[in-house]
């Protein structure tokens, strides 16, 4: 069967996303009738307005030659460009591609079958040219295939065959469906059976040896019996491991995107209100969520088991009744000592928390704090604080001794001194007491462990607080467009008609009544003191906001019916210093976050030329690294003067039909802000620029 009878025609996309969704297992929500893209649109933006409607994330994934295996074997499920159909991708493992047809059956392909269908538009424009050079070169047989398969892909290999469009389970769906899209739930139960399986063997095993061991003689069909069991607990032992890191790692993944997803999701308002001290804080903990929950989560949960299988063990020993309630008894003063822990550790967070934040506000501050206070007095403050956090870190050990220590160890000689009336009893079996022996051991490793466990769990609850409002923040909708492409190109590009803002914590107008309309090839200027809402103006063009009341528009329509994506993509702004950030990475990277990443070798050329447009050229020869030069907070140190122009560079290449920008041109001295400003008059379209009078 040829590719092509597998394959999607375009007014089918609404039916074979919908179908990729269904067999992924992808959740996704009713959002009506979804019509297919009309002639000519904009078919990125079909998928990414789709997409959103349905609740569904979506990457979009350039098929550059050199690409386009790599992204086959990793890009499913998704939907795959195929000349002017779609190839429906569900999956690729060991050379083999699944294929979902129309009629909603699975078919398994070659991936260099399919690679090849997918680059035949870039790769078969070069097929004469190549056959003609080996014609004269009388090349022939399996050598001429090999020959053309690797001319093709050499001379195709920074040509574009199309973008494919992953679908997966968005990081803001309920964590659970993300578990299981992520097939960790039934990893979850593969642990516990591993162990389960682990734990029995365990007991198995003591049972034979224990009870040889208290008859006085060992028989030799037995001990054969204990080395085979022992020897069955390496598999599950080495499959409970192995599950356990498979859970940490992939848990751990998702939850670091769920959590930088709330924080791109935060309101610009909500992250003033927070503070650097207090984002830092936040950040250090995300970490200890991560390792305290996973670990301690796992290590609580198969403690139960075990808690669970020694009762069981202890109620066929010497004392049934008196071994079994023992233990209940001790693991709940276990679980008493890991409440008492769980207080201690979160008054001492709290004032770990509390200093972080004062440290850090302190440094912003330090200048004034000596311009207007004493030397006597710098520190008085401090030294209060870390005299309450001693305090408080001493009492958090001592709970710590007490559940990590105390719990195992006391239950170790309550055990024992238990066992001791069975031992002296003549009616006591052998048997009997191997089973209460290996009762109390088993019980030990398992209060053992859920102290252990107990102590992470209560570490993570109490950074969970600091994370908390990032995780719910991911849920939050997103508006979703309407429009199944860009809309056509008009003149006037911007109508802001009597607009107005109101910060919600203080309820005080911070504009009202604002009318602007900006038409292709305008080029603003805003003027205004400082607080006069400026900026505030600048977050609600680009879309970082959204206005109190009045209307905007782009290119005749609102926001939520070209949706976020498509609104950000036509009005792009770069904010004022102290709001925009360079992060760690490439400079080409921080240049071109706003496109996609890795950079094709025409965007870097492109976004070397805007460099050197905007002065930034003796930088760039400066860095050992040329623009993949590391930067950002521990990298290579740029002035504030490079920043703002690197900021206007990560603007003017996303191609946008208006750019903004804010307070871009104050930190640069008259030359090169008369440089910056004729490279972003020569490449936008529509230009508006913010400034103090």
């Amino acid at each position: 069967m040829l590719i092509t009878d597998l394959s999607w025609s375009a007014s089918e996309l609404p039916a074979l996303v919908d179908a990729l969704c269904r067999r992924a297992g992808i959740p996704r929500r009713d959002a009506g009738v979804v019509h297919p893209p009309v002639s000519g649109a904009d078919i990125k933006v079909w998928f990414e307005n789709s997409s959103a409607r349905l609740g569904v994330e979506m990457d979009s994934i350039d098929l550059w030659g050199f690409r386009i295996e790599e992204k086959l074997r990793t890009g499913g499920p998704a939907a795959v460009p195929l000349k002017d159909r779609w190839i429906a991708l569900l999956d690729a493992r060991r050379g083999k591609a699944k294929l979902l047809a129309p009629d909603l059956r699975v078919h398994s392909v070659d991936i260099e079958t399919l690679r090849r269908a997918v680059a035949a538009p870039i790769e078969d424009p070069h097929r004469p040219e190549i056959e003609a050079v080996l014609d004269a070169c009388d090349i022939q047989g399996s050598r001429r295939e090999k020959a053309v398969a690797a001319l093709l892909r050499e001379r195709s290999r920074y040509q574009l065959a199309g973008a494919c469009f992953q679908l997966r389970t968005p990081p803001g769906a309920p964590f659970v469906e993300q578990l299981q899209q992520a097939g960790l739930l039934k990893r979850i139960a593969i642990l516990g059976g591993a162990h389960l399986a682990e734990y029995g063997l365990w007991i198995v095993a003591w049972y034979i040896l224990g009870g040889d061991a208290l008859q006085g003689h060992v028989d030799k069909g037995w001990l054969i019996g204990w080395i085979l069991v022992t020897a069955t607990l390496v598999p599950f032992r080495m499959l409970t491991t192995w599950s356990q890191g498979v859970l940490a790692i992939g848990g751990g993944g998702l939850l670091r995107q769920r959590i930088l997803d709330g924080a791109l999701k935060l309101s610009p308002e909500e992250v003033r209100h927070e503070g650097a001290g207090r984002f830092l804080a936040r950040s250090i903990e995300a970490e200890q969520v991560e390792s305290l929950a996973l670990s301690g989560g796992l290590t609580s949960a198969l403690a139960v088991i075990e808690i669970i299988l020694a009762m069981a063990v202890l109620s066929q020993g010497a004392s049934p009744v008196l071994e079994t309630t023992l233990l209940a008894v001790w693991t709940g003063l276990a679980t008493w000592a890991g409440i008492r822990f769980w207080r201690a550790r979160l008054a001492w967070t709290d004032g770990r928390l509390a200093i972080t934040h004062e440290l850090v506000e302190r440094m912003t501050g330090h200048r004034t704090r000596i311009a207007q206070e004493p030397p006597s007095q710098w520190h008085v403050e401090e030294d209060r604080q870390m005299d309450e956090y001693a305090a408080r870190s001493q009492r958090m050990d001592m709970a710590a001794a007490r559940l990590l220590s105390l719990a195992p160890a006391g239950w170790m000689a309550a055990g024992v001194a238990m066992l001791t009336p069975a031992f002296l009893s003549t009616e006591a079996t052998a048997s009997g007491l191997a089973v209460s022996i290996g009762g109390v051991l088993l019980a030990w490793r398992a209060i053992k462990r859920y102290a252990t466990g107990a102590g992470n769990l209560a570490g993570a609850a109490i950074s969970w607080r600091q994370i908390a409002a990032l995780f719910n923040a991911a849920s939050r909708p997103e508006p979703a467009g309407l429009v199944a492409s860009a809309p056509p190109a008009i003149d006037l590009v911007l109508d802001v008609k009597d607009v107005g803002f109101r910060r919600q914590e203080s309820g005080r107008t911070v504009l009202s009544g604002v009318e602007l309309q900006l038409r292709r090839g305008d080029r603003v200027l805003i003027e205004g003191e400082s607080g006069g809402g400026k900026s505030t103006l600048v977050s609600l063009l680009a879309g970082l906001r959204e206005p109190t009341h009045g209307l905007l528009l782009s290119a005749g329509l609102d926001r939520r019916t070209l949706g976020d994506t498509l609104w950000r993509r036509r009005i792009v702004a770069a904010p004022q210093y102290h709001e925009n950030h360079v992060l760690t990475g490439p400079f080409a990277y921080n240049l071109l976050m706003g496109r996609n990443w890795p950079a094709t070798p025409e965007e870097m050329k492109e976004a070397q030329k805007v460099c050197e447009e905007l002065g930034l050229g003796p930088l760039v020869e400066r860095m050992p690294g040329g623009l993949m030069q590391m930067v950002g907070e521990t990298g290579w140190q740029l002035s504030q003067g490079e920043r703002s122009r690197l900021f206007m560079a990560r603007a003017l290449l996303q191609h946008s039909d208006i750019v903004i920008l804010d307070e871009s041109f104050a930190a640069l001295d008259p030359e090169n802000l008369r440089q910056a400003l004729e490279c972003a008059l020569a490449r936008v379209n529509t230009l508006v620029v913010v400034a103090h009078p």
